[in-house]
């Protein structure tokens, strides 16, 4: 069970137990303790009301935070709560931090209120979310009286939002950059508030480039490239006027193209399905492009593009490899029993999407082996070790990753016979703890990690970075779920989605988030025998699951059986090729 939900209740509790020693001044006799309203999600946005009259120090406090969730550029009406000297340098462009809906506040004879909530995350000024690390958020507002009414003489250095009124503003929306080899786009999500002036800051935030986190695991074809005018949408194509974009032969145009296209596409409320691209007014010219284009003339850099050939794939309880779709043995050797896998993974060949290479790991008594061949053909070791996490690929790079006695993550050539191990550099996985799961991002750009530390198993989620000098590392292994306790697996549901299984043995749950955290959600069990023991999941695909021996597989909002109509199949350790 998530603990987002009970965590309010006992910020709140932790709060009354430190009042006594918590009020400023001291001297002050009374103190007012109060809990803020649950308010219902709204989808028409309210217009925020400026300070009453003879509102008290708490109200004011409350005011402004209320006054903070408006889409007015500058949001004057938050300005009002504050006195003329604390309004000349307030900024509601510093950044946002999110805060639970149920927040308390203290207030003292002194006037001054200290406000205490469960801080949710932080957005940072390029819309960058991060989640809180479980720390609570703490503010005292001074206030002073100004011609017989209270207003706030400080404010914290970003804006405070409570989390509903967040989620009513802002939308989450996808800057797409490329991987590393220029193939596929990869999303580095950000939060934009809704109205007609999103399409200009999603380019922008294009321009200024990912994420600081993402931004050693991708490419930028807008860099350098500057916005000649605000974006403009008239019908259903929206047009990018772009300056300093130097044409030449090594220019990544189509590249830059994509990026814009699928980046602005995505614009629901806007309903833009065209994207006309000039430089300097002039149109940009492509070879069998046309001048409007849609993400179908970018199909192939589409981020959660899917092979036809993509079947699950799953373990009985022999350790023979089975397809998902049949319950039938896969093909060659790896079908039969004889190698017993406890996990596997498939690589398919990126020119045709047909299933090329194969990696397991089998168990033994004294340690761990890993098996590589060709899909369908002999298995032969590889290498050894105590333990093996389940192999892991990408759609991008004809290789596979493991984790090899929860320490050293290696990676080695897909289909090569033989191929020499390689070290990933992981700097800061040593410190974290023992990493337990480790999955590619389909894009090949991210990696999510559980990672037993001393607060038990955690997700996180760090970006791989490729250079020619210091070959492969993974940096920024940060937590993305810190409220998840006992975190069993994770798969990528999406180029920027997982899916997590979590909980106390025999309490396992799914859940889903976002990439950065975002968005944690509880996936219904109903339909499952038992809570779930492993998972599978792939862009485009429904998840599978194993839960009670057997296999599930999600679809329409429920688990059902893989072969419609028959009984669930017997087996473990379900996954999808890449």
């Amino acid at each position: 069970m998530s603990r987002r939900a009970v965590l309010p209740a006992l910020a709140a509790a932790v709060l009354l137990a430190l009042t006594a020693c918590s009020i400023v001044p001291t001297s002050s006799p009374t103190v007012q303790i109060t809990q803020a309203p649950e308010r219902p999600v709204q989808d028409v946005e309210p217009p925020p009301l400026p300070p009453a009259a003879g509102a008290t120090p708490e109200e004011i406090v409350r005011g402004f935070i209320d006054a903070a969730a408006s889409s007015v550029r500058g949001r004057p009406v938050a300005a009002e709560y504050l006195t003329a000297e604390a309004a000349s340098t307030w900024s509601d462009a510093t950044g946002i931090t999110i805060i639970g809906q149920g927040y308390a506040t203290v207030a003292s004879e002194a006037g001054s209120v200290d406000v205490t909530a469960t801080q949710v995350g932080t957005v940072d000024p390029r819309g960058s979310f991060t989640v809180a690390r479980n720390e609570p958020f703490t503010f005292d507002f001074p206030l002073a009286e100004v011609d017989g009414e209270w207003r706030i003489t400080d404010t914290p250095d970003v804006l405070v939002m409570l989390e509903p009124d967040f989620e009513r503003l802002y939308d989450p929306v996808a800057a797409y950059f490329l991987d590393p080899t220029l193939q596929q786009l990869v999303p580095d999500p950000r939060y934009l508030i809704r109205g007609e002036a999103q399409p200009t800051a999603l380019v922008e935030r294009l321009i200024e480039g990912p994420s600081p986190t993402l931004a050693p695991g991708v490419r930028n074809p807008l860099s350098g490239v500057r916005l000649a005018r605000t974006v403009t949408v008239e019908g259903q194509t929206a047009t990018v006027d772009l300056a300093d974009l130097v044409v030449g032969p090594g220019t990544p145009l189509r590249e830059l193209c994509a990026q814009l296209v699928w980046s602005l596409a995505q614009l629901e409320d806007l309903r833009i399905r065209s994207v006309e691209i000039t430089v300097d007014g002039e149109p940009l010219d492509l070879e069998d492009v046309p001048r409007e284009q849609t993400t179908d003339d970018w199909a192939a850099f589409d981020p959660d593009a899917t092979s036809l050939e993509t079947v699950g794939h799953y373990l009985d309880l022999t350790g023979a490899l089975r397809t998902a779709d049949t319950g039938e043995p896969a093909p060659g050797p790896a079908g039969a029993p004889g190698y017993g896998l406890a996990s596997a993974a498939v690589s398919a060949d990126a020119r045709d999407g047909s299933l090329s290479s194969l990696v397991g790991v089998r168990q033994e008594f004294d340690g761990a082996v890993l098996l590589t061949g060709r899909y369908g053909g002999d298995l032969a070791p590889l290498l050894r070790g105590a333990t093996f996490s389940a192999p892991t690929v990408a759609a991008t790079r004809p290789e596979v990753w493991v984790v090899r006695d929860g320490a050293e993550i290696v990676r080695v050539p897909a289909g090569v016979p033989q191929a020499a191990p390689q070290a990933v550099n992981a700097p800061t996985l040593a410190g974290l703890g023992r990493a337990q799961v480790l999955e590619l991002s389909p894009d090949g750009t991210r990696v999510a990690v559980v990672i037993a530390g001393a607060l038990g198993p955690r997700l996180h989620v760090g970006t791989v970075v490729r250079s020619d000098e210091a070959g492969v590392a993974v940096r920024d292994l940060l937590p993305v779920a810190p409220t998840l306790s006992a975190v069993l697996d994770v798969a990528w549901r999406s180029a920027g989605q997982l899916w997590v299984l979590a909980g106390d043995p025999g309490e396992e749950q799914p859940y889903s988030l976002g990439v950065d955290g975002w968005g944690l959600t509880t996936v219904r069990t109903s339909g499952l025998p038992a809570p779930p023991t492993s998972l599978g999941a792939t862009p485009g695909r429904p998840p599978l699951v194993a839960a009670g021996g057997t296999l599930w597989q999600w679809l329409n909002g429920t688990w059902g059986t893989l072969v419609r109509g028959q009984e669930p199949l017997s087996g473990s350790a379900p996954f999808y090729p890449l």
